[in-house]
């Protein structure tokens, strides 16, 4: 059974918006917990422009389910990191631009800074992910500077509206998850997941774990936090 993490941060990204004190991301994640979620993942980004430094010191002191920070390889991240100790860091590739992650790392060209996020992170107990395309170059790339699992990146598979498209983009990341489990990589997936496209990945048996934060919050509005996340958990569970 896969299991899901849910992105706070777009509870954060509401808050920012008047720069109060709600809604609070923490608060949010404890009704996650009860709904049954699997896990709580938010994005410290360099810019701070949603999730702050006192959320993630929260949430690690508060959340009960495993913890997992997605940040970019920044020594000041990193830092952080290793004094909070989440249970997993997930390291995304990060522009300041951009309006959300556009894309996965490409670990194979940056190896060596990503070796060495990864030696850090690993020395302080922490188990680590990448977040990466299904691209088999980037899969074994991950594997060899000794990262635990990868996370598929799925945006290409969500956003096209062309079914022939989708179902090259679904084979690819099936390819990949099956590859990435076979040289002993724990394979995660996330970006752009929705209630209507997640049923095709949660039959790819490879992928242990969905990582999706925009889609529930969305949701949220209209049925509320709880109703959106038991939801998402029921499609994961039976598709």
């Amino acid at each position: 059974m896969a299991y899901l993490s849910v992105n706070v941060d777009f509870v954060a990204v509401i808050r920012q918006q008047r720069k109060t004190d709600e809604p609070d991301p923490v608060f949010a994640a404890g009704i996650i917990e009860m709904a049954g979620a699997h896990g709580i993942t938010a994005h410290l980004r360099e810019d701070r422009r949603h999730i702050q430094d006192r959320d993630i010191r929260l949430l690690r002191e508060v959340v009960r389910l495993p913890f997992n920070l997605e940040m970019a390889a920044a020594d000041e991240i990193l830092r952080i990191a290793s004094e909070i100790l989440p249970d997993q860091v997930t390291l995304v590739p990060e522009k300041r631009e951009e309006v959300t992650t556009e894309g996965g790392l490409d670990v194979f060209s940056a190896r060596g800074k990503i070796a060495s996020a990864l030696g850090l992170l690993r020395d302080r107990g922490i188990k680590t992910s990448l977040f990466i395309d299904p691209d088999i170059r980037q899969i074994e790339a991950s594997r060899e500077i000794g990262s635990h699992c990868v996370e598929l990146h799925t945006g290409e598979y969500a956003n096209t509206q062309r079914p022939e498209e989708r179902r090259t983009r679904l084979d690819e990341i099936r390819r990949g998850a099956e590859y990435a489990a076979e040289i002993g990589l724990e394979v995660h997936a996330g970006h752009g997941l929705t209630y209507r496209n997640i049923a095709p990945l949660a039959r790819i048996g490879e992928i242990e774990g969905f990582y999706i934060g925009h889609s529930i919050m969305a949701r949220a509005v209209y049925v509320g936090l709880d109703r959106a996340v038991r939801d998402m958990v029921h499609l994961i569970n039976n598709h």
